[in-house]
């Protein structure tokens, strides 16, 4: 593998081609950061940005976002999707208060012991905000390493052991330069994967290690069945009805369970699918229900 070679030409590539994003700004907090870390699970930088940026401007600190009414806090986070993770970061946020006196952790251990954070979200922190030189793997980054160093067309839905061996192995040596030359191969490539090497239609043509790229060498394989991830589907399904009712919550406040029910614009969602959806907020602390009236939390 030519694993210098690789680092170099895609950190020069990165250099240049860099997207200006809020969170990797120098002046960048590292609370900035781990919110954007959050905020960017399973949902694209275009539907994060001014999330981002709203979230950031109502509450700059961690102590900030703690104090704030979980109302709130699932009102600025919109229609992000998932929204348990907002309530996941205001409990980090408390947690960072509470145990680390307001200061974001520096370690990935430090970091995994927070409310919400896994063993990525715990890596990518230390790194893009501490310039620790932790191992960090996404999806981009796990099928830049498939197709330039194993020749896949694509890394598979799940991170193997294999994966996260051969990304071990691939990583720069974290002694050098302070770790900042590694922390910058995590960053590079995975804007390589997000702009470049992407799932369907990579090109090629403007790569910075097409010629070295173990893929194209083995002629550019077409991904056999276990390669491939199926796309998850929306309509119709539990998520895109959890979705409506949070959006009727934070657009029309407190509701009678009937109305808010029957207001959901999605004809194909019978009765019982929308009683199980509305059920499951509840029991996720998502909603609240006092008497007769649904709301998002804290407000009745």
């Amino acid at each position: 593998m030519h694993t210098e070679v690789a680092h170099q030409q895609i950190i020069d590539w990165y250099a240049e081609h860099a997207r200006d994003l809020p969170w990797r700004a120098e002046d960048c907090s590292p609370w900035g950061v781990l919110v954007s870390e959050v905020m960017l699970q399973q949902t694209p930088v275009t539907r994060v940005l001014d999330r981002w940026e709203e979230w950031m401007r109502r509450w700059p600190t961690p102590a900030a976002a703690a104090a704030a009414s979980a109302a709130e806090i699932l009102t600025v986070w919109d229609r992000l999707g998932y929204p348990r993770r907002a309530l996941r970061l205001q409990a980090a946020a408390q947690a960072i208060v509470d145990t680390h006196d307001g200061d974001v952790p520096s370690t990935a251990d430090q970091l995994r012991s927070l409310p919400g954070v896994g063993e990525y979200t715990a890596a990518a922190v230390a790194c893009f905000a501490f310039d620790r030189p932790e191992v960090v793997v996404d999806t981009n980054i796990r099928r830049v390493h498939a197709r330039l160093f194993s020749g896949d067309a694509l890394p598979g839905a799940t991170y193997t052991a294999a994966q996260r061996k051969l990304a071990h192995q691939v990583f720069p040596n974290p002694q050098h330069d302070d770790g900042h030359y590694a922390c910058t191969w995590n960053i590079a490539s995975m804007e390589l994967g997000a702009l470049v090497c992407t799932a369907r239609g990579p090109a090629c043509s403007t790569c910075p290690v097409a010629d070295i790229c173990a893929w194209r060498q083995a002629g550019c394989p077409p991904p056999t069945e276990e390669q491939r991830t199926r796309g998850q589907a929306w309509a119709g399904t539990d998520r895109q009805v959890r979705g409506a009712i949070m959006a009727a919550l934070r657009g029309e406040g407190a509701q009678q369970p009937e109305a808010l029910l029957d207001s959901l614009p999605l004809p194909s969602a019978d009765l019982g699918q929308r009683q199980r959806c509305l059920n499951s907020l509840l029991a996720d602390g998502l909603a609240e229900q006092k008497q007769d009236r649904i709301s998002l939390p804290g407000l009745l």
